[in-house]
């Protein structure tokens, strides 16, 4: 069984958190949830359904604290097959860029990347700033993924669950080593 680390933060986008719970919990993963404080206020805002109990329905879920510093996934000798911040904000990627590792999100995705394990920074944010761009171009020197969270149209998706499906599945498929299955998405 993969263990992943996936992220919440209090970027507007929850729903694509939520969808990646939903499949990758489907599949053979064990999955540790780290959310911010906001990320749990703004998914319960834009859901409309509250956080834990959403977190309790899957038997391969674990919810980590994002203050709890003596969790497994803040030690690098924790083996995890990668991790993934989805949606990620910009103060976020701030922090993972300049390496501050004051909350057990921003420590376990420091090292994920020092471990050289694969990273996915899912950022929602618009329009980009220098600073932004500065900060994602740090993350790209680690080879981290970064991919907006845009939904593509090139699959012609019939419905707005279809296109927020596909940009979770490249985002999957990258942790799982194949980019390329997610850009050749499922036809209908």
């Amino acid at each position: 069984m993969k263990k992943v680390i996936i992220g919440l933060t209090g970027a507007s986008g929850s729903i694509y958190f939520k969808k990646t719970i939903e499949i990758l919990s489907s599949r053979d993963y064990f999955i540790h949830v780290i959310a911010s404080d906001n990320g749990k206020k703004v998914f319960e805002y834009e859901l409309e359904e509250n956080f834990e109990e959403f977190i309790t329905k899957f038997d391969n879920v674990k919810l980590e604290q994002n203050q709890n510093m003596f969790s497994q996934t803040a030690s690098g000798s924790f083996p995890i097959d990668g991790m993934m911040i989805i949606p990620c904000s910009m103060g976020t990627v701030g922090k993972i860029a300049s390496g501050t590792s004051d909350s057990l999100l921003i420590r376990a995705a420091d090292v994920c990347i020092k471990e050289q394990k694969k990273m996915v920074i899912a950022f929602r944010e618009s329009p980009l700033s220098l600073v932004h761009l500065n900060n994602l171009t740090l993350l790209a020197k680690t080879n981290t993924f970064l991919n907006p969270l845009v939904n593509y149209n090139y699959n012609k998706p019939k419905t707005l669950e279809e296109a927020i499906e596909q940009t979770v599945l490249r985002n999957i498929s990258y942790l799982e080593g194949s980019i390329e299955e997610s850009i050749i998405w499922k036809k209908k």
